[in-house]
């Protein structure tokens, strides 16, 4: 029998029939925007997105691309080329924790990082590049190890482009952006390229003058049963810092909205990689490879607390870290049959090494060094293995159990010799999944999982408080989680694909920002639960809508007089999305999103504002090869806010202690951006 997804209408759909002892595989290839149908993953809340819906939806800034995972909000408190904010079923995640990232078999997430544990920084990305971004949530997968709690996405670049393009984006604020992309056969295979520069000054007052320039290669040779590819990037960028601002200054009318504290907050970083993957399938097997090595440094200068530590200097710090990483990932799948039982067999090694040398803060005034307050080189690898067996008992029946283990060194030398040392720990995260039906179109499914993420390397080894330098206890350095969900998807109504899921997450230690500290810290045990509804309908040839409905709850399972709500913990999020595509010759996307009030302390007492924004964008082509966009951000100019956070900070004539309050970085204003595009 041929299933074929209403929605899934830009894949390829590998078909097998059984004659005899004998599987002929077959290709039948479509086009469209998902991968999301009944019959193609183990959860509700699993898919994939594809480079078309990718194309035709406009983007703030590359990290947006999360945002094609259902659920998902993605914004910034600070300067644009810093890692964005995210948040997904009811977690801040600050820059990255408990949601694992992956491009090209890299992970993007960076464990014991200068400013935040698990920074996921994308602005490393072409997203012309983007040929699929296949995402999970929950810890139910045995293939996803650190970071991955709440959800992990894999973002996989083209091994061919249908055109070559080049392209000049104008906006407002002194944007710019260009862009080439293409691909041309050399030998067996495809060399792609990709090359951007872009310039950015933003609403701000102070402009953040955001440079950056990055380059893809890559070769891939190859089908999709058959193939290896070989990918070098490189990515370099400067800004001045908007970091969030306290809202009692903008109240008494001492401070713009977009106005800074400390005009000279910034940052520099650099990316480079070289990385490797290949995929060999045959009737009985399948192996899937892939090896990279990173080099990366970044250098931020943050000011959070302005007056409060130094009431002369100011609180301004350098997070500083120069790092290399080396890693690969190789699995292999056995496919057999137990007796009348389809049976698949995969078994699995991941190893990954993290050079951090040196990994400074400093205490600064405009950007230059006052002295420093702790400085470390870390040396923190990893090694997992694991097991998954999927059995399809019956045509209505699919079980997949997995087995994970995973183990971390981490070798620590600090400038306070209190906290050096070397840790060991290790971690057991069983999976199991249950697949029913299809029953008229419709799936059920059942999921439990265990997994976990990794804490700061230095906070495994801590003992003295690098500032105040009082006693402190070594955290846990590796952190549990338990999560499970009931799901059910259904394509019972022509053109439209529904899912929904029932979740709940337990976490044995909160990671939290620190607004003094401007990072993240371990905190008391959590527990979240929430329900999903995603639906993607196609009305017509031309026509998509989405729908995205979600609500989570969360609070600390370890009672404080403080409060036991968790700060930062989103609660609603919604997202709506019209996509016109190829109506002659126009193009159009209009895409809303929603997230509401959600804690800022632990009482409650203190509520972040709700946020909703709206994209638009309207496209023609014309003499075949030219298309001009227009794109609108923040369509009805909403005076949101992007983030909240509630923490005590000193402006000049405060007293000592400082004041509680509110600290925002406000959404974008309403802007324009143009784009002529050809293709050659």
């Amino acid at each position: 029998m041929i299933q074929q997804s209403i929605v899934a209408l830009a894949v390829a759909l590998p078909l097998t029939v059984h004659a005899g002892d004998t599987d002929v595989t077959d290709t039948v290839e479509v086009r469209g925007h998902y991968d999301n149908g009944v019959g193609t993953s183990g959860a509700a809340s699993q898919g994939a997105v594809t480079a078309e819906l990718i194309a035709n939806r406009p983007a703030l800034r590359p990290g947006e691309l999360l945002e094609f995972v259902p659920g998902v909000i993605v914004t910034q408190h600070s300067g644009d080329g810093k890692a964005n904010q995210y948040f997904l079923r009811g977690f801040n995640l600050d820059h990255g924790t408990d949601f694992a990232t992956f491009v090209d078999g890299m992970p993007v997430n960076m464990r014991t990082h200068a400013h935040g544990q698990g920074y996921t920084d994308l602005n490393f990305l072409i997203p012309e590049l983007v040929d699929r971004i296949n995402y999970k949530k929950g810890p139910y997968y045995a293939d996803e190890g650190d970071f991955a709690s709440a959800g992990a996405a894999h973002m996989t670049l083209a091994n061919r482009l249908r055109e070559n393009t080049a392209s000049v984006t104008v906006g407002e604020n002194q944007y710019i952006r260009s862009v080439v992309t293409g691909s041309t056969a050399l030998g067996a295979g495809n060399l792609v390229y990709g090359a951007e520069l872009g310039h950015n000054n933003g609403p701000w007052l102070e402009p953040e003058a955001f440079h950056k320039s990055l380059g893809v290669l890559r070769y891939a040779q190859g089908a999709s049963d058959d193939q290896f590819s070989v990918t070098g990037m490189f990515y370099k960028g400067a800004w001045y810092a908007s970091n969030q601002i306290p809202l009692r200054a903008v109240q008494a009318g001492g401070l713009d909205p977009y106005g800074v504290i400390d005009p000279s907050d910034g940052g520099a970083t650099a990316r480079y990689s070289l990385s490797a993957t290949m995929r060999r399938r045959s009737s009985e097997q399948l192996l899937q490879a892939n090896a990279y090595v990173v080099q990366s440094s970044l250098t931020l200068y943050n000011d959070f607390t302005y007056f409060l530590d130094d009431p002369v200097n100011g609180d301004q710090a350098r997070q500083t870290e120069k790092r290399r990483i080396g890693g690969f990932d190789v699995a292999n799948t056995w496919f057999s049959r137990w007796g009348s039982f389809d049976v698949s067999n995969k078994a699995g090694v991941q190893g990954r090494y993290d050079d951090i040398s040196p990994l400074a803060l400093d205490a600064t005034r405009n950007q230059q060094t006052l002295h420093n307050i702790t400085q470390s080189q870390v040396k923190e690898g990893s090694i997992a293995a694991y097991l998954e067996n999927t059995v399809q008992w019956r045509d209505w029946l699919r079980t997949t159990a997995g087995l994970r283990y995973d183990r971390y060194r981490f070798d620590v030398a600090s400038n306070i010799a209190e906290n050096s040392g070397k840790v060991d720990a290790g971690t057991t995260s069983p999976k199991i999944s249950v697949v029913l039906g299809p029953w008229d179109k419709t799936e059920f499914f059942i999921n439990y999982g265990e997994g976990f993420h990794s804490n700061d390397a230095r906070g495994t080894t801590v003992h003295l408080a690098p500032k105040e330098r009082e006693p402190v206890d070594p955290v846990t350095p590796l952190v549990k989680t338990r999560g499970a969900e009931l799901g059910v998807r259904s394509e019972i109504i022509p053109g439209l694909q529904s899912s929904a899921a029932l979740w709940q997450l337990r976490s044995a230690s909160e990671l939290v920002f620190s607004g003094d500290a401007g990072d993240t810290s371990a905190s008391r045990g959590s527990y979240r639960s929430g329900i999903e509804w995603n639906n993607h309908y196609i009305a017509a040839s031309w026509l998509l809508f989405d729908l995205d409905l979600a609500y989570s709850r969360g609070h600390y399972t370890e009672h404080d007089a403080a409060g036991d709500y968790i700060p930062g913990a989103i609660g609603k999020v919604a997202s709506f999305g019209a996509t016109i595509s190829d109506l002659g010759p126009w193009s159009a996307a209009f895409q809303m999103r929603y997230f509401g009030p959600r804690p800022l302390i632990e009482d409650n007492s203190q509520r972040s504002a709700t946020t909703a924004i709206a994209y638009a964008r309207l496209g023609y082509k014309f003499k075949r090869r030219w298309t001009v966009q227009l794109d609108a951000f923040n369509l009805f100019d909403r005076q949101v806010s992007d983030v909240d956070y509630y923490y005590a900070s000193r402006l000049p004539g405060e007293p000592a202690e400082g004041v509680q309050d509110i600290h925002t970085h406000p959404a974008e204003r309403r802007s324009f951006r143009l784009t002529l595009k050809t293709a050659f």
